[in-house]
């Protein structure tokens, strides 16, 4: 599966909003996966410092050359996640999503996964889009995505630095 926005919503994905236009109360509230894409312009510029908070006292940032390293240039897909219901069931698409938003302004949260995004000097530029699933669909889908990309492209999306199995 090539993984381009028209890919992306002839597999169910929507949304597609800017970071820094995404009403959060437009997300669905239920389980699901999301991307974060960078239009077909974007060029990278690396941040020194991270514009994310810190996570039990982590400093989220990397070294130039580690960036450099996990950057991957022929795809649109810089980041692939997933949102689970929780185990209370209160959880999903629209809750990760802020987090992830509130994380990159610098808020200390729980959100400790796509840190890299937040080392883009133009982040807020990026696209995200979403995918609703059925709970118990979320974990294989979010594997299969995975292991799909690295088919694709020998590796990981840029910001997912450790990939998703799927459960036995």
């Amino acid at each position: 599966m090539p993984f381009t926005r028209k890919s992306l919503t002839e597999d169910g994905f929507t949304g597609f909003r800017p970071l820094d236009e995404l009403d959060p109360m437009r997300i669905p509230q239920g389980p699901g996966l999301f991307v974060i894409l960078r239009k077909g312009d974007f060029v990278p510029a690396f941040l020194s410092k991270s514009a994310a908070g810190t996570f039990k006292k982590k400093d989220p940032s990397l070294k130039r050359e580690a960036l450099e390293a996990e950057w991957v240039s022929d795809a649109s897909v810089l980041y692939i996640g997933k949102a689970s219901a929780g185990s209370q069931g209160n959880r999903g698409l629209r809750k990760q999503i802020q987090e992830l938003l509130d994380y990159g302004r610098g808020r200390p949260t729980i959100v400790w996964d796509a840190r890299l995004i937040w080392q883009l000097r133009d982040a807020l530029d990026l696209i995200i889009a979403w995918k609703e699933l059925p709970a118990s669909e979320v974990s294989a889908a979010e594997a299969a995505y995975h292991a799909a990309f690295v088919a694709e492209h020998g590796r990981l999306p840029f910001a997912n630095l450790v990939q998703a199995r799927p459960r036995k």
